[in-house]
C-alpha cells in the first residue's frame, strides 16, 4: 500500500492536469483524486469536494495533500478537521509547487516511500 496523493487547485483544469502528468510519468501504483473550483463552477475551491477527495484514496500508509494557493490551503486545512481523528493521523498537507510536488509526492510514493519522504520529496523542489 502506497501513500496516496490529493491535489487542489483553484482551477478544475489546473488540477486535472497535474493528476494527468502523474498517470502518465508513474502510472497506477499512486492513488490520485483530483478537484478544483468551487461549487457554481467558477475559480476556487470546495471543502466537501476536498472531503471526498481524501475520503476516495486515503491510504493507511498516509495521504498527501498539495494545492495551489492559501485560499487552496485553508479550505483542505478545514476538510482535514472534518475527518476522523484516525485519517487526520495519515493526511499531510504539503507547500509544495502542485505540479512539480504532485509529480516528485507520487514518483516517492510508487517506490513506497513513507509519508515524510514522500513530503521531502515534494518539498526538494522548492
Amino acid at each position: 500500500m502506497n501513500v496516496s496523493v490529493v491535489i487542489v487547485s483553484h482551477s478544475p483544469k489546473v488540477a486535472e492536469g497535474a493528476s494527468d502528468m502523474i498517470r502518465q510519468m508513474v502510472g497506477d501504483e499512486v492513488a490520485v483524486a483530483y478537484c478544483g473550483g468551487n461549487s457554481a463552477g467558477g475559480l476556487g475551491t470546495d471543502v466537501a469536494q476536498i472531503v471526498s477527495c481524501i475520503e476516495e484514496v486515503w491510504s493507511e500508509a498516509g495521504t498527501i495533500v498539495l494545492v495551489d494557493l492559501g485560499g487552496a490551503e485553508m479550505s483542505a486545512e478545514m476538510a482535514i478537521e472534518m475527518l476522523s481523528d484516525e485519517m487526520q493521523e495519515k493526511v499531510l498537507l504539503c507547500n509544495a509547487p502542485i505540479v512539480e510536488g504532485a509529480v516528485m509526492a507520487a514518483t516517492e510514493a510508487s517506490i513506497g516511500g513513507t509519508l515524510d519522504e514522500v513530503n521531502n520529496a515534494a518539498l526538494e523542489v522548492i
